[in-house]
């Protein structure tokens, strides 16, 4: 069983950065695609970024192109999502998700993630 907690939410100003975490236990790190998820009160969960197993690949929505940067450390067991130039549009509950794979891709789909943290609270103030 896979564990995933995320911390590192948070209020910020428009404009500003944050980093969140996710912390993973339970299985080998490596065999699992990750990515980062938000949601809105009253909104469907909607997909922001993804990384390969072995972090040699990453996609981001359009989005959070350009300001939003996905890594892992392995050795540390993981997740980051760094956020810069944060905007009110970006006001969200944040999850990691995690989905055990033997092919070295990505996924944006929520379906196809077996195992989600609790979500941390990203608040922009303008």
């Amino acid at each position: 069983q896979v564990q995933l907690v995320e911390s590192g939410g948070g209020l910020v100003q428009a404009g500003g950065s944050l980093r969140l975490s996710c912390a993973v236990s339970g299985r080998t790190f490596s065999s699992y695609g990750m990515g980062w998820f938000r949601q809105a009160p009253g909104k469907e969960r909607e997909w922001i970024t993804s990384i390969s197993r072995s972090g040699s690949r990453t996609y981001y929505a359009d989005s959070v192109k350009g300001r939003f940067t996905i890594h892992h450390d392995n050795a540390k067991n993981a997740l980051y999502l760094q956020m810069n130039s944060l905007k009110d549009k970006d006001e969200d509950v944040y999850y990691c998700a995690a989905v055990e794979t033997v092919r070295d891709t990505y996924y944006t789909e929520v379906g196809k993630y077996e195992y989600w943290g609790q979500g941390a609270q990203v608040t922009v103030s303008s």
